[in-house]
């Protein structure tokens, strides 16, 4: 049974609260098995016998809306997806020591060209961003709360939905999928 990874967006921020539990319990009553998640920001692990990621999207994002009350975006990727976007190198290695931040954003589908134009017309001295596939990695010399790009900037200038996780998050996660 294939295990996938899904990233939400609007889990607990913007005055929205699900407990993990909660959250392991919505997933499960889809009927997808040995439910797990990831810290309390919208990760869970789980399999399920779908051999279709875009189905099993759209499928939980329409129990979820139903089930809370609002909009959950969700990007799912397999354990071998996982695995390779973790290990993409979307920057020099020195540049990621030096950064304060580096995150990686989840799209539904690789940028068209207004969009990739449009992210390349985000890039300052302090950001940097490079796409690969469905991923856009965001690169940031100073903290992000001192950046002014943001996961609205990105979908305001885009007009494409995002979720960000840091770096080292996916790559713990890619950890897991690799056993």
């Amino acid at each position: 049974m294939p295990r996938y990874y899904a990233f939400l967006r609007a889990i607990n921020v913007g005055g929205h609260t699900v407990t993990m539990a909660r959250l392991r319990e919505l997933f499960e009553g889809l009927g997808l098995d040995d439910v797990g998640t990831f810290i309390a920001s919208g990760n869970v692990i789980f399999d399920s016998n779908s051999k279709n990621p875009v189905t099993l999207e759209k499928k939980i994002e329409a129990h979820l809306e139903d089930s809370l009350g609002y909009e959950v975006k969700t990007f799912i990727r397999t354990a071998p997806e996982l695995v390779a976007l973790a290990a993409h190198k979307a920057f020099p290695d020195a540049r990621v020591q030096a950064a304060r931040a580096f995150c990686v954003g989840f799209l539904t589908q690789p940028l068209d060209a207004a969009a990739k134009k449009a992210l390349d017309g985000l890039k300052t001295g302090i950001d940097d961003f490079h796409l690969n596939g469905r991923e856009v990695y965001w690169l940031c010399k100073v903290g992000q709360s001192e950046s002014k790009f943001s996961n609205m900037v990105f979908e305001k200038t885009t007009k494409v939905r995002v979720t960000f996780r840091g770096a080292n998050t996916v790559a713990k996660l890619a950890a897991k999928a690799a056993l």
